[in-house]
């Protein structure tokens, strides 16, 4: 089936198009997945280092818990594939930030 073509003048309706699939807006569920990317990203580059086992394991459990329910809210297919790619590096950080030291590593006992 033939498709109309929309052509956009600024990157951020681009990328609002793409999560917006349906043609309505969601602005809070495209802001749990801005939210989950940016936090997983972060888990995942501080879990690299040793010493920032701290920002690395409280950042990935805020991911894990906004991929969560942004997962649970989500309306299109393009919000769940980049919410799952976030919970995926915000796990990933997460886990490794507590086999490093843990949410309080030493701060607390």
């Amino acid at each position: 089936m033939a498709q109309p073509v929309r052509h956009h003048r600024n990157p951020l309706s681009a990328v609002s198009s793409v999560f917006n699939s349906d043609g309505r807006a969601h602005p809070v569920e495209n802001s749990f997945v801005a939210a989950t990317v940016v936090l997983g990203v972060v888990a995942f580059i501080t879990a690299q280092f040793d010493d920032l086992h701290l920002v690395s394991s409280w950042t990935g459990l805020l991911g894990i818990l906004s991929g969560a329910w942004g997962q649970m809210i989500s309306a299109t297919t393009a919000e769940r594939f980049a919410l799952i790619i976030g919970l995926g590096a915000a796990g990933f950080g997460f886990f490794l930030g507590m086999a490093n030291g843990g949410l309080f590593g030493g701060l607390i006992g």
